[in-house]
């Protein structure tokens, strides 16, 4: 039981941290653009983080072993199409797949240890899963930066189904069926499927402002039917018997500036580690291998003090730890937008930001237990990992198609101080809409191609070292929203002195 919860997390944590590091070559491979590899993300994103609350209810409706493999048949066969995908609308739509399953395996995952083991050894399974999982996503990217040197980004996507066969094995043969008797009657389809429509048209709009501006009318429609249909998902959830986002558990001051830092932090995290692999494979020249191990010590550093960081809450209380972590995590980001070529001043930011999500992520989870009913930490818990999904989304888009405007603009400047040559011009006017060093012609003197990689390389660090800067300030704003909302820990009372 406990391998098969192991093995079917790991199938989506693992794709969720290694694609990044494949972005640059899809995006050369594909002879695509930066908007199409932000849908790469967000596609996947989008489908998990609308339906996962879904998922939840479902498993425990219909049951959690059905559930579950039907979640890692998806996503199995998605990952088999997105590496045999043979264009940009084919990826997205088998990536937009792999969300689906991972929403529905992702959620049944724990429920099936929370099934089969009793109260008392619970604990400690739920231990083995969240390591094994740490680690798994930790490897990843290291993993797949070598699988992308040595092989092709496809081969990425076409070790899932690898990873898919023993668990749906184990799954049918040694799982046995559970559902919870006390579930809602019903599933929140319209809940669920205004909350895709709207987050799907809002980004949609952020994304396609970098190539359209933010005037144009295909924009302006996205963005406000985008506004709309998420304020009808806020009203569908108030008249629901069965919402997926009960509208009362956010009348918690506690609940509401929690989920609100999760949504700063993580938008931040999404938005900083999908320009990352940029910086490092474009800008600075770096193997996908020495890139996938530059994110080997936040892995580390978030495993290896997790369980010490657990216990902060209870010394300190939530404000504290949320208040410092976030700031530390800005920190983090901050040196990394300073960072210069040697490989050290990338890894020691990464040190540092993985220092801060350490001291955060423990406590911010038990925080958001802690200020529901005991019966409901299990919608709570569903609630913020959907807001983590959901910020990362939205930063992920918003960085797009700021980044796109800077790059141009850092082009332009380079292009024209000192004037370029009409050779080197053309040559760098390729990059616009991208975020990779495009192929050079061949009949361009080695003089001027050496300009016009410089070029596009320096625009690409800067750009990046921007969008950085600001997960900087959306880690810090979330520190700020933890000292506004969360209350100061009462003082311990003290025992009388004797006599």
């Amino acid at each position: 039981m406990l391998a098969v919860a192991v093995l079917g997390s790991t199938l989506a944590y693992v794709d969720e941290s290694v694609v990044n590091v494949a972005l640059p070559a899809i995006e050369t491979d594909l002879r695509t653009t930066l908007a199409a590899m932000q849908w790469v993300i967000n596609a996947y994103t989008l489908c998990m983080s609308a339906l996962l609350l879904v998922g939840g209810a479902a498993a425990d409706r219909f049951g959690r072993r059905r559930v579950f493999v039907l979640g890692v048949s998806l996503f199995a066969v998605a990952s088999l199409g997105c590496g045999l995908a043979n264009g940009v609308a084919v990826l997205l739509a088998a990536r937009a797949m792999a969300g689906i399953g991972a929403a529905l395996l992702v959620p049944c995952s724990l429920a099936l240890i929370s099934a089969a083991f009793e109260e008392r050894e619970r604990g400690a399974a739920i231990g083995i899963w969240s390591g094994a999982s740490a680690v798994a996503a930790g490897a990843a990217p290291l993993l797949g930066g070598g699988l992308l040197d040595h092989w092709s980004w496809r081969v990425i996507f076409l070790v899932n189904p690898l990873l898919a066969i023993p668990t749906l094995w184990i799954s049918l043969r040694r799982v046995p069926e559970s559902r919870d008797p006390d579930a809602p009657p019903g599933i929140d389809w319209p809940g669920s499927l205004l909350a895709f429509a709207g987050l799907g048209s809002l980004v949609y709009g952020l994304i396609a402002s970098a190539d359209l501006g933010w005037a144009h009318g295909v924009v302006v429609v996205s963005l406000a039917l985008g506004a709309g249909l998420l304020t009808l998902f806020v009203v569908a959830e108030l008249h629901s018997p069965a919402p997926m986002m009960p509208p009362e558990l956010f009348r918690s001051p506690t609940f509401s500036g929690v989920n609100l830092l999760t949504l700063l932090l993580y938008g931040g995290l999404g938005g900083g580690f999908f320009f990352l692999p940029f910086l490092l494979i474009q800008a600075r020249g770096y193997s996908a291998t020495a890139a996938g191990a530059a994110y080997l010590p936040f892995t580390i550093i978030l495993g290896g003090l997790s369980r010490w960081s657990g216990g902060l809450i209870d010394r300190f209380g939530a404000r504290g730890p949320l208040i410092l972590g976030p700031t530390i995590a800005a920190g983090g980001f901050a040196l990394l937008a300073v960072s210069r070529q040697p490989y050290w001043t990338v890894l020691v930011p990464m040190v540092v930001l993985g220092l801060g999500m350490a001291v955060t992520v423990a406590p911010l989870t038990t925080a958001v237990l802690n200020a529901v009913p005991t019966h409901r930490t299990g919608v709570a818990s569903g609630i913020n990992n959907a807001v983590a999904s959901v910020g990362s989304l939205l930063v992920i888009a918003v960085l797009g198609s700021v980044a796109v405007g800077a790059m141009s603009r850092s082009l332009e400047r380079r292009l024209e101080t000192p004037p370029a040559p009409l050779e080197v011009r053309r040559a760098v006017e390729a990059a616009r809409g991208g975020f990779v060093i495009p192929e050079l012609p061949a009949s361009l003197p080695d003089e001027e191609r050496r300009r016009a990689r410089m070029i596009v390389a320096a625009s690409i660090e800067e750009t990046v070292r921007l969008t950085l800067w600001i997960a900087a300030a959306l880690a810090l704003a979330g520190a700020l929203t933890a000292a506004a909302t969360l209350p100061r820990p009462e003082p311990r009372a003290t025992a009388p002195p004797p006599g």
